[in-house]
C-alpha cells in the first residue's frame, strides 16, 4: 500500500512538492474538477497541460493517482434543458486522463447529501484541536426526502454512469464513487445506495473511493469491517480515505472528525482488513482536524477540517507519519 495526498489545485509550488516528496508521500489525488486548465476554457482538461502536471509531479518521485471530472449539477440532476452538456465534458474529461495514464476518476453528483438533516459544529478536542462535528435536531425546520426524489436521483445516475463506464473500460480508467458525505438518511451513495453501485455496474472499472471516516459515520467500525470484506475481495475498493471518527448518527445521533489515534476505531484493524482482502492501493489521510498554527485555505461547506493539503500542515504530517508507521508495522505483523 501507498500514501496519497488530496490537492484541490493542480498549481503546486515547488516547495510543496518538495515537502510531500521529503514526508514519503507517493501520489497525489485532485480534488476539484475544475481546477484542471482547460476545464473553464472548453470544459473538459487540456491533455498538453495535464501531461506537463504528470510529468511535474513525476519528476519529484509521485505521481498522479486519483482525477475528478466535472461535476454534474442539480442541473443534470433534475434533468433540464442543456444539461447533458455536462455529462459530455465529463465523458471528454474521461478521454483525456485516460490518455494521460490516470489510473482513477471520480465523478461527483450535486444533491446526494441533505445537509438540513444535520447542523455542522467546531468540535474542540485534546489541546483545542478544531474538528468537523454533525449533529441531528439542532435543526430549527425539518426535512423529509421522498423515495420519489431518491428514485429521480438514481435514475439520473445511471443515465450518468451508462455513458461514463465504457468509456472508462475502454481507456483503463477505474470510476470510484465516494459515499455520500455526511450519509443522512435516504442520501444517494449512503447505505444501502452505496452498495447498489456495483449491482447495477459490474464492471470490474466501476468500484469505490471506500472512505473509512464517511461509512463510520453511519455504522461504525464494524460496518467498516464488513464493507471492506465484502467490496474488497471482489476488487472493487480503488482508494482509501483513511480517517477516523468519534460517534456516528445512528448511536450518538452525532459524530466527529477526529485524529488517527484518537477517534473510535482502531485503524490497525482497519489496515489488517484491507491487507486480508488484498488491497494494494493509496491510503489518503483525508479530513484532517486544525491543529495549532495551521493556516487553511476556508472552504464554507468544510470550516472546522482540513480537506487538502496546504505547505506545513502539521495535521497531514503527522498522520502521513501516523499511516507510515502502521505500514512498517503491518509488514511485521504479517511476515511480508
Amino acid at each position: 500500500m501507498k500514501i496519497s495526498m488530496t490537492s484541490y489545485n493542480v498549481d503546486l509550488s515547488d516547495a510543496d512538492l518538495r515537502q510531500l516528496s521529503q514526508l514519503g508521500v507517493d501520489c497525489i489525488d485532485f480534488g476539484k474538477g475544475s481546477a484542471f486548465k482547460g476545464v473553464k476554457e472548453q470544459g473538459y482538461p487540456d491533455l498538453d497541460e495535464l501531461l506537463k502536471l504528470k510529468r511535474r509531479i513525476r519528476s519529484y518521485g509521485m505521481d498522479i493517482n486519483r482525477v475528478t471530472l466535472p461535476d454534474l449539477s442539480l442541473k443534470f440532476m433534475h434533468n433540464e434543458p442543456g444539461a447533458e452538456g455536462e455529462l459530455e465534458n465529463s465523458i471528454r474529461a474521461m478521454k483525456v486522463f485516460g490518455e494521460a495514464g490516470i489510473p482513477i476518476a471520480r465523478q461527483r453528483f450535486e444533491g446526494d447529501t441533505f445537509p438540513q438533516l444535520t447542523t455542522q459544529y467546531r468540535s474542540i478536542q485534546r489541546g483545542g484541536a478544531i474538528a468537523r462535528g454533525e449533529a441531528v435536531g439542532f435543526n430549527q425546520e425539518e426535512y423529509h426526502p421522498t423515495l420519489e426524489l431518491y428514485e429521480a436521483y438514481w435514475n439520473r445516475f445511471c443515465d450518468a454512469y451508462a455513458q461514463l463506464v465504457p468509456v472508462a473500460e475502454d481507456y483503463n480508467v477505474q470510476l470510484g464513487m465516494h459515499p455520500s458525505d455526511a450519509p443522512h438518511p435516504g442520501t444517494l451513495f449512503g447505505g444501502l445506495g452505496y452498495r447498489r453501485i456495483i449491482d447495477a455496474f459490474p464492471s470490474k472499472n466501476v468500484g469505490y473511493i471506500y472512505c473509512v471516516g464517511t461509512r463510520a459515520e453511519e455504522g461504525g467500525s464494524s460496518l467498516v469491517l464488513d464493507e471492506i470484506n465484502q467490496y474488497g475481495r471482489k476488487g472493487r475498493i480503488f482508494l482509501v480515505h483513511f480517517r477516523n471518527v468519534r460517534g456516528s448518527l445512528p448511536t450518538t445521533k452525532a459524530f466527529e472528525e477526529a485524529l488517527l489515534d484518537d477517534g473510535d476505531l482502531n485503524m490497525f484493524k482497519i489496515l489488517l482488513e484491507l491487507h486480508k482482502v488484498g488491497y494494494d492501493g493509496c491510503l489518503n489521510p483525508d479530513h484532517v482536524p486544525i491543529l495549532e498554527g495551521v493556516q487553511i485555505e476556508h472552504n464554507p461547506s468544510w470550516p472546522n477540517t482540513c480537506i487538502q493539503w496546504n505547505y506545513n500542515n502539521i495535521g497531514y504530517v503527522y498522520s502521513i507519519g501516523y499511516i507510515k508507521a502502521l505500514l512498517a508495522a503491518l509488514v511485521e505483523f504479517s511476515g511480508k
